[in-house]
């Protein structure tokens, strides 16, 4: 309660030191005002949720992994290229080439950096969208499981502990949330193989 004195106490200072006020609000009759006890608050640490999730776990990582091989592909095939692109070069710049054979393996390189350029942006833009479903459906789990956590109403309040500044732990829900996530996970797993 001290607490929630002080932050209210804060808000004002810093209001009033800005030059700010806010109008008051019309007067509220005192059988509509709901009083918020700590038991109807909640935070989930939702990184906690989405690293440690079985889908995550399964599917995540795996992405991850898909991801890094194409990037360090893509270096690689960069690197060939740059490389072939010096050697030719070197070997004009000594006359051990005539310079419309240099010039044809110039070009010849050139077609071969723009097929690469075009492959690896088809490449990344279809790694992109998978991260981007990928994302969408742990949100979507993520949600979904604190909709039915909170499905009674018990929680007024549910926020995301990268918000907080400091908690009591018994206002933790990461651990249950987790669980339904997982929970949620599995039984879509199994839906989608029917």
């Amino acid at each position: 309660m001290k607490k929630l004195l002080f932050m209210a106490w804060a808000v004002a200072v810093a209001m009033t030191a800005c030059g700010t006020q806010e109008k008051p609000a019309a007067p509220v009759p005192e059988g509509d005002v709901a009083r918020i006890g700590a038991s109807d608050i909640a935070y989930v640490q939702v990184e906690a949720v989405l690293a440690e999730s079985d889908l995550y776990k399964s599917e995540g990582v795996a992405l991850q992994e898909k991801t890094q091989k194409a990037q360090n592909s893509w270096a690689q095939r960069e690197k060939n290229l740059q490389a072939e692109a010096a050697k030719l070069q070197e070997k004009y710049q000594k006359g051990l080439i005539t310079t419309s054979d240099a010039q044809a393996q110039q070009e010849s390189i050139q077609k071969r950096v723009a097929a690469y350029q075009n492959s690896a942006q088809k490449e990344a833009q279809a790694l992109e969208e998978e991260n981007f479903v990928f994302s969408n459906r742990a949100q979507d789990l993520l949600q979904r499981a604190v909709d039915e956590i909170n499905a009674d109403g018990k929680y007024k309040l549910i926020i995301n502990a990268s918000a907080l500044i400091d908690a009591d732990t018994t206002l933790n829900i990461t651990p249950a949330v987790l669980a339904k996530v997982n929970e949620l996970y599995a039984a879509d797993k199994k839906e989608k193989k029917k």
